[in-house]
């Protein structure tokens, strides 16, 4: 070997051997470096030589670990925590999962029956008005599937009445048969019904969300989806809630790529390509066909120190590279299963037949490759398999990876890679599993899929945390064990490969922030039982510490988006010793319930002084101040509580008036007339300052709060 010129082996201390016994060098250059990968193919009975010239880059980890902000969660309101005073005469609309309130066989035992039946139910008992949306497949059985029959089932399931409401959309309108009863749970039209839904219609949408107060995303399965039902009524609801079994859908995912426990063991397994059947099926076999195989040897890219892994199985190879990348960031290890290890041995230059490479899938199985070496990340694919020939299906045979004879396809993991992988899955602690434990065609007799079963129940019994992704997945294992209680079963395996591409999940982010933080009002303030002013949007806090300052009967609090003037607003005080006055970095807009509600004494003013508006959008809109903020200024203000509303631009000022007394249900009504003249504080905002000192004019009002009959 020619240290001078950079060669070396690729897998250190692993060598790898063509079937001459040729081991496979790899050739490196300086970063960015350019890399001769030689490998080989099988083809028409013959290896053949493959050679591959390739521009690398070894900066992966910054890029995908420290870059990539793929457990960043935002905290969003939830069912749960919603006040329940606040539910009762309330018109809520329940986004459900079909995929699980409408299985054949519907078992009222699982964690995911339990809580989506609760969310109905919760709401139902609470006294708001139901209204249930949805869609589903009626390919199937029409018939069955109608919106009567629908109804008929769910009532079954609920044991409460639900109306089925046929609906029509014309004209840019929704209609729907009958009016919404007071005491009954309402299930509208199959939405699948409407290409609104899933173009995302916003005319649609609005219509959809006509007349709803609250609206609960229960559909965890089509978080990663834009639909009309998830994202678009969103926009025209003032409150937007995560029903139960959505919240424990963002608990599982939360668990399932925090690596709060080691060694941690990740298993994707899928089956082969839907095509392998129908070679199977054809009296002839067709000239290709992608093959999901299991083959199993053990790349160690670092000392055999075994801390988080990932097994990997299935095709299309190439949209799941970014997600593979965010994997092998978090774990010590990866454990390629199906197709996908065809592509790994590809890009290693180990014999792999040219029928059982994806196509487009060499780049991206190259770039795992790099991204596991540059990492210390380890690599396992099995070392052999059963086969099952194309024109004898009885006939099964073992035959190592290196070795596939033509007509003959994998059926299952062989003895020796279950040994393998059974050896290394004793030392987790944390595991993750994505896929269902079989092929496309399955054996009875070779059991290998069985076997790897009972390893997770042995590996739960030995203290291991195990997630299972993916409907088949928790289906089959839950058939073929009875010990799955303990695992975390998540069923929707499309939003766990969507979120660990990077991408956003639409139905999560279209739902209300929540402040996610417990706050200990003692420590904010001397005497946490003064009575409350809040300033929305406090900016550099010189307006509220001065108040503070003046009152020092009252307690302050700043909600300021900008954390750099929140940090500084708490140094002033602490430095300044002004104990009444609190800063807390947040959006207003959706936090401000879950904040104030908990604060222990009495909300008896808030102040929204010159938000900055956006004349890009319709009606000069801006995102401070929206109706589900204007109602929980309404709920927690105290009787004869004041709201101080100014701004410089007249067309704000007149906004803001209009959203409040829209939205404040008849509790808030203008004192004094129209525009005060003076600031009734005396104590002037910097920005006020600056208007008045050009000689600029401010619009202010203030509302009060005399209609105390809906206060908590």
């Amino acid at each position: 070997m020619n240290l001078l010129h950079g060669t070396r082996f690729l897998n250190i201390p692993c060598i790898f051997s063509s079937p001459d016994n040729h081991p496979l060098l790899v050739q490196f250059n300086s970063n960015p470096y350019y890399c001769n990968y030689s490998g080989f193919q099988k083809h028409q009975g013959s290896w053949a030589e493959v050679k591959y010239y390739k521009k690398c880059t070894s900066h992966y980890k910054a890029k995908i670990c420290n870059g990539r902000e793929v457990d960043a969660f935002p905290d969003v309101q939830t069912l749960r925590k919603f006040p329940y005073d606040e539910i009762f005469g309330k018109v809520v609309m329940v986004r459900f999962d079909s995929n699980i309130l409408l299985k054949k066989e519907l078992d009222m035992k699982t964690q995911s029956v339990i809580n989506s039946v609760s969310t109905i139910k919760y709401l139902y008992e609470a006294g708001a008005k139901v209204i249930l949306v949805s869609s589903w497949s009626v390919k199937s059985n029409a018939e069955k599937l109608e919106v009567e029959s629908v109804a008929d089932f769910l009532s079954s399931a609920l044991q409460v009445k639900v109306g089925p409401r046929k609906c029509h959309f014309e004209s840019t309108k929704l209609k729907v048969e009958k009016e919404i009863e007071n005491s009954e749970i309402v299930l509208l039209e199959n939405l699948s019904e409407f290409k609104e839904e899933l173009s995302n219609c916003s005319k649609f949408a609005k219509q959809l969300a006509k007349g709803v107060d609250i609206f609960v995303n229960d559909a965890f399965s089509q978080s990663h989806r834009i639909l009309a039902s998830t994202v678009g009524v969103s926009r025209f609801c003032s409150t937007c809630l995560a029903g139960f079994h959505f919240e424990e859908g963002i608990s599982q995912l939360k668990k399932a790529i925090d690596i709060d426990r080691k060694p941690y063991i990740g298993i994707v397994m899928e089956t082969a390509s839907p095509f392998l059947e129908l070679r199977l099926r054809s009296s002839k076999p067709p000239r290709t066909a992608v093959v999901g195989g299991a083959l199993c040897t053990w790349l160690p890219f670092f000392h055999f120190v075994t801390n988080d892994l990932k097994m990997i199985g299935g095709g299309n190879f190439r949209d799941k590279t970014a997600a593979l990348e965010v994997l092998a960031c978090k774990c010590d290890g990866l454990i390629f299963i199906g197709n996908m290890a065809f592509q790994i041995m590809n890009a290693l230059g180990l014999p792999a037949r040219s029928e059982f490479v994806e196509h487009g899938a060499f780049e991206g199985a190259l770039n795992i490759v790099e991204f596991a070496r540059v990492n210390k990340v380890g690599i396992m694919f099995p070392k052999d398999f059963w086969c099952m020939n194309d024109y004898s299906p009885k006939q099964l045979e073992l035959f190592p990876y290196s070795d596939i004879p033509d007509g003959w396809v994998p059926v299952d993991i062989g003895p020796n890679s279950l040994k393998e992988i059974n050896t290394l899955l004793s030392k987790c602690r944390k595991l993750l599993w994505i896929g269902p434990p079989n092929f496309k065609l399955t054996n009875q007799h070779t059991y290998g899929e069985s076997n790897l079963v009972l390893m997770l129940h042995k590996l739960s019994q030995q203290n291991c945390d195990i997630t299972v992704i993916g409907k088949r997945a928790c289906r089959e294992i839950a058939n073929k064990s009875n010990f799955v209680s303990g695992f975390n079963m998540i069923e929707s395996g499309s939003v766990v490969w969507e979120f660990l591409k990077g991408r956003k999940l639409p139905g999560l982010l279209a739902l209300d922030r929540a402040y996610p933080f417990e706050i200990d009002w003692n420590v904010a303030y001397r005497d946490p039982t003064q009575p409350l002013v809040v300033d929305i949007g406090s900016g550099n806090g010189l307006f509220l510490l001065a108040m503070a300052q003046r009152r020092k009967e009252l307690n302050f609090l700043g909600l300021e988006i900008n954390e750099k003037l929140v940090k500084r607003c708490l140094n002033y005080a602490h430095q300044s010793d002004i104990n009444n006055s609190h800063f807390i970095s947040t959006n207003a807009t959706s936090t401000f319930r879950p904040i104030v509600s908990s604060y222990p004494g009495q909300l008896i003013c808030v102040s929204i002084q010159c938000p900055n508006p956006d004349f890009t959008k319709p009606d000069h809109r801006w995102r401070m101040l929206q109706r589900s903020l204007v109602e929980a200024i309404a709920d927690l203000l105290a009787c004869s509580g004041k709201v101080f509303l100014q701004s410089d631009i007249e067309a704000v000022a007149v906004r803001m008036k209009e959203e409040f007394v829209r939205y404040s249900k008849g509790m808030l009504a203008v004192e004094h007339g129209e525009w005060l003249e003076e600031n009734p504080f005396v104590v002037r905002s910097d920005w006020e300052r600056h208007v008045l000192d050009r000689g600029g004019q401010m619009y202010r009002l203030m509302l009060c709060k005399s209609n105390c009959c809906h206060t908590n």
